[in-house]
């Protein structure tokens, strides 16, 4: 593989800051020491024809040490710092100008902590660039090894051609976090100009494969054969103003607050009503010559969780409401979770895995392993007061129901309460000094709302007053709030529609 950035340690240097010492020893210096930078650029063309150099590089960044640069920072406000990148630059200009062309010659001089004092390091090279005053960036680099958490990795510039992604800044344009390939691998960014898309090579070519996902807008880079197991994501992004999320309006200050459900003390000790795992005793069935047919059964499942606004719910002392994935994208609790998605005091959500923890902005897609996507969408703008997201389950729990019988869901009710993955108070973290309690007691009634499976769908009742219910279609598009329904005038609901009550998006099926 070409070399595309030459990174040297040039000879001992008394004075850091002095540009004639770091361009060329005086005199002659045959054995003595290592070459300095005149010598590397001359040794190093950018362009020859035979031996004769045709070209020169006239971008170069130079390192030194960082205390020498903070103390002049502190003493000088980065006087000193200036002048060496102008005085190398005029060097560079008198003696090779006549290999540059129309190339403007451009010097950095940053600070590099593991540089001992006296020594200085230099970079240039086909993949070394230094933007000119007030050049806006084309593209910007993250990459991720889990989809959920991304990392800057630099900037493209729209007259920065080459770009090498690599395990650290010595043989790379920028080093890339987390990278998995070892020294011996790159990633190199061509670009052509704006009008051209930036293409994506992997180095060796034998060595890795890169794949672009429409979907997700990213490249997958593997070794060469692999399915599964050590990979790396690659998002590359247009630059573009960055829009606001969608929040929910603020309230005038004269308007006085909704006052949000908040618990209460009981008599008694409240229990969550569980499926129950005794039956009484039945009397043996009789012998008879009837002939029994199957029963058709409908299934109701958690197509999605409605993450809340926890805002809201401050006086019961919540701060966080945290559910996890398993590696089966199925609702799962501690250390079998693979990805964790989080709501905080402030509204916030945060997506969490093994590589740290990072907010997201809505709508959101994550692929943490070789499986479905995990998708988080921005809630109807008609849910947006009581909800961050919706948060898609791939894997959602589902149960099913007999038709032509009534039943209820809710906080009491066991039926369907195997789908009511948050009643837990491991999902909820409340202010120091607070009981735990299960996160459902946020927005969601002892008893909600009653359904009933007929033919044409489900038949709804609202059960409790303040119980807040929305209607979404087959996908996951907003109808209306079911206001008006009871056992004996009820709301009908499509079959594979949602009912969002609670936390919970329940699609009913057929």
């Amino acid at each position: 593989m070409p070399v595309y950035v030459q990174h040297e340690a040039l000879g001992k240097v008394n004075d850091v800051f002095n540009a004639e010492a770091i361009w060329q020893a005086q005199g002659l210096s045959l054995f003595s020491r290592r070459p300095l930078l005149r010598d590397l650029l001359e040794r190093s063309p950018r362009e020859h024809r035979g031996r004769a150099a045709t070209r020169c590089f006239s971008h170069v960044t130079l390192l030194l040490p960082q205390e020498e640069v903070d103390d002049d920072r502190h003493l000088t406000r980065g006087a000193r710092v200036r002048d060496l990148a102008q005085s190398l630059a005029a060097l560079h200009q008198k003696d090779f100008g006549d290999l540059l062309g129309n190339d403007d010659v451009r010097y950095d001089v940053v600070g590099a902590h593991e540089l001992a004092p006296g020594e200085v390091q230099v970079k240039f090279g086909h993949a070394v660039y230094l933007p000119s005053p007030g050049e806006q960036v084309l593209y910007t680099v993250s990459a991720s090894r889990d989809s959920v958490v991304w990392k800057q990795v630099g900037p493209v510039y729209p007259n920065q051609r080459l770009v090498l992604l690599g395990l650290d800044g010595r043989g790379a344009t920028y080093p890339v976090p987390d990278w998995p390939f070892g020294p011996d691998g790159a990633v190199l960014l061509v670009n052509d100009g704006p009008d051209t898309p930036l293409e994506v090579q992997v180095r060796p070519k034998d060595a890795f494969d890169c794949q672009f996902d429409a979907a997700t807008a990213c490249y997958t880079i593997r070794p060469h054969g692999s399915t599964g197991g050590t990979r790396l994501l690659l998002k590359i992004q247009r630059s573009a103003p960055i829009q606001a999320r969608p929040v929910a309006p603020p309230r005038p200050a004269s308007e006085p607050a909704k006052a949000p459900a908040v618990w209460k003390p009981r008599a008694q000790p409240e229990q969550t009503a569980l499926p129950s795992q005794r039956q009484a005793a039945r009397p043996a069935p009789l012998e008879t010559d009837a002939t029994y047919a199957p029963v058709a059964r409908q299934r109701v499942c958690l197509a999605a969780l409605a993450l809340p606004r926890l805002s809201r719910y401050r006086e019961t002392g919540a701060v966080a409401l945290e559910l996890g994935l398993d590696r089966a994208l199925a609702p799962a609790a501690g250390n079998d979770a693979l990805i964790r998605f989080a709501v905080d005091e402030t509204d916030q959500v945060h997506a969490i895995t093994a590589a740290g923890r990072q907010q997201v902005v809505l709508p959101a897609s994550f692929t943490p392993a070789d499986s479905d996507a995990v998708r988080l969408l921005t809630p109807p703008p008609q849910m947006a007061e009581r909800y961050s997201a919706l948060l898609c389950l791939p894997r959602g729990p589902s149960q099913g129901i007999a038709a032509g019988a009534r039943f209820v869901f809710g906080r009491s009710a066991p039926m369907l309460a195997a789908l009511r993955v948050l009643d837990s108070p491991a999902c909820l973290r409340r202010a120091p000094g607070l009981e735990p309690a299960s996160a459902d007691r946020l927005g969601l009634s002892r008893n909600a709302f009653s359904f009933e499976a007929v033919e044409d769908g489900y038949r709804i009742g609202r059960l409790s007053a303040t119980q807040a219910l929305y209607h979404l279609d087959d996908e996951l598009r907003f109808v209306c709030a079911v206001e008006q329904a009871s056992a004996e005038q009820p709301y009908l609901l499509p079959p594979g529609h949602h009912l969002v009550a609670g936390h919970y998006v329940l699609r009913f099926e057929a």
